[in-house]
C-alpha cells in the first residue's frame, strides 16, 4: 500500500483530525486515538511492537495544537509540546469508516468460510511438502481455516509425525490425554474413542471452558472392514437448522449445556464446564460448536420445563447432521493425516471389529487457532515479501 495525503486538517475543536487522500475519500481520526498510539520511542517500543504510554497518563480529552503534513506523513504537536508523526499508509491501513475496517478485519482473522456437504472435495496435500515449503504450508493454513480440514497423505507410518507439524505451526496444546495420544481399542477404556464401537458426530474436549481449536490425527495402522471416517460442516448444519427451525436453532445457541470429563491420562482429572451447543459471536454468527453426546453431563442446570424442548432441538440438530446430503464419509490409509477445525467440524467414525491384536491405530493432537493463525499470518507475510 502507498497512500498520498492531499491535505489534512483539525476539526471539532482540534479532538478530530481530517484527512483528504490523493486517490480520493477522506478519513477522520480521533486526537485521543492519535496519541494513544504516538509512534515515537518515548510512546511506543518498536522492537516489541508494543505500546508504552500509559492510560493512566493519557488525557482523554486532549485535542491537537499544532499539525503540519506532507504526502507521505502527517506531524502533529500536543498541548505539552509532545510531537508524534503518522506515515500516510500506516492511518489509511486503520481509518475508522465500515469499509476500511471491516478491510482490516478480514486481513487479520481471514474468516471467509466455505459451507459444503456430502460434495466436498477433501483438499489434499503433501506431508513433507508441507514440512519443507512455506507456500505449500501456507495453502495447509489457509485451506484449514476456510473449508475446516485438509488431508496430509505421505506422513510414516510411524509415532511422531504430528510432533513435525506441532513444531511447523510453533507448538502442540497439550491437554489431560497427553501431548499426543492413541486412538485404539484399549482394556478398560477412559474414553470411548478408545473402543471399537461407532462414534456419533462430536467435536472434541467441550468438557474443557476452552477446547482444542484444531486436532490432528495421523493413521498409523488401519483396519480391512469398517473404522470409515465421518465429518460434517458443523456451520453449515447450523445454518440448515436455523432455515428449518428457527426455534430449535434458538434454543441450542442460548441454553447451557453441562459436560464432564474424569479420569487419569496424562495425570488425574476431573473436568467440568458449560457451553451453549451453537455458540453465537455478538453479531449472531455461529463461531463454536460444543458437542460430544458421550461427555454431555448427567446434571442439566435448567428449569424442569425446559429439558423436552431442549432434546427436541438437539435432535434435531443430529439428524441434520446425519442425513445423507450433510455428511462427508472416507477412510483414512496408513500415512495420512487429517487436520481439521474442531470450533466447525463434527466427526465420527463407523464402528470395526476387535482382534486379538490392535487393528487399527491413529495417533492424535491438538493445537490452539491462536498458534495457527499466527503461523498463517506469519507465512502470508514471509510469501508476499518475497513476492
Amino acid at each position: 500500500m502507498t497512500c498520498a495525503i492531499e491535505k489534512a486538517a483539525v476539526l471539532d475543536g482540534a479532538h478530530l483530525m481530517q484527512i483528504f487522500w490523493n486517490e480520493g475519500g477522506e478519513s477522520l481520526y480521533p486526537a485521543v486515538w492519535l496519541r494513544d498510539n504516538c509512534q515515537c520511542p518515548d510512546c511506543y517500543l518498536h522492537s516489541a511492537k508494543a505500546r508504552k504510554l500509559l492510560m493512566e497518563a493519557l488525557d482523554v480529552n486532549i485535542g491537537i495544537k499544532g499539525l503540519t503534513f506532507d504526502r507521505k506523513k502527517v506531524c502533529i504537536t500536543w498541548p505539552n509540546e509532545h510531537y508524534s508523526e503518522f506515515e500516510a499508509d500506516w492511518l489509511k491501513k486503520r481509518c475508522f469508516s465500515q469499509q476500511a475496517r471491516e478491510k482490516l478485519q478480514r486481513e487479520l482473522f481471514l474468516p471467509e468460510c466455505q459451507y459444503w456437504g456430502a460434495e466436498l472435495q477433501l483438499p489434499t496435500l503433501d506431508f513433507e511438502d508441507v514440512l519443507k515449503n512455506d507456500e505449500h504450508a501456507y495453502k495447509w493454513l489457509s485451506s484449514l481455516k476456510k473449508v475446516g480440514i485438509v488431508r496430509l497423505t505421505g506422513a510414516s507410518d510411524k509415532r511422531g509425525q504430528i510432533l513435525k507439524l506441532g513444531k511447523r505451526i510453533g507448538f502442540l496444546y497439550l491437554t489431560f490425554y497427553g501431548h499426543t495420544w492413541q486412538v485404539q481399542d484399549k482394556i478398560d477404556a477412559n474414553n470411548v474413542a478408545y473402543t471399537t464401537g461407532k462414534l456419533s458426530f462430536h467435536t472434541d474436549y467441550p468438557a474443557l471452558h476452552h477446547p482444542p481449536g484444531v486436532q490432528f490425527l495421523h493413521c498409523i495402522k488401519q483396519t480391512v472392514t469398517g473404522g470409515d471416517s465421518e465429518i460434517v460442516d458443523g456451520f453449515n448444519v447450523c445454518r440448515k437448522l436455523k432455515e428449518k427451525n428457527p426455534r430449535a436453532f434458538q434454543i441450542l445457541s442460548s441454553t447451557f449445556v453441562d459436560f464432564t470429563d474424569i479420569g487419569v491420562d496424562y495425570c488425574d482429572f476431573s473436568v467440568q464446564s458449560k457451553h451453549k451447543i451453537i455458540e453465537l459471536d455478538d453479531k449472531g454468527q455461529v463461531v463454536r460448536i460444543n458437542f460430544n453426546n458421550a461427555t454431555r453431563d448427567t446434571a442439566f442446570d435448567v428449569p424442569v420445563e425446559r429439558v423436552q424442548p431442549f432434546y427436541a432441538a438437539l435432535r434435531e440438530f443430529v439428524d441434520l447432521m446425519n442425513c445423507k446430503e450433510s455428511k462427508f464419509t472416507f477412510k483414512m490409509n496408513p500415512g495420512d493425516v487429517i487436520t481439521f477445525d474442531n470450533w466447525r467440524l463434527l466427526h465420527g467414525r463407523c464402528s470395526y471389529e476387535a482382534g486379538t491384536e490392535i487393528s487399527r491405530h491413529l495417533e492424535g493432537a491438538y493445537a490452539d487457532w491462536d498458534v495457527v493463525m499466527s503461523r498463517l499470518r506469519i507465512l502470508r507475510q514471509s510469501i508476499q515479501n518475497r513476492n
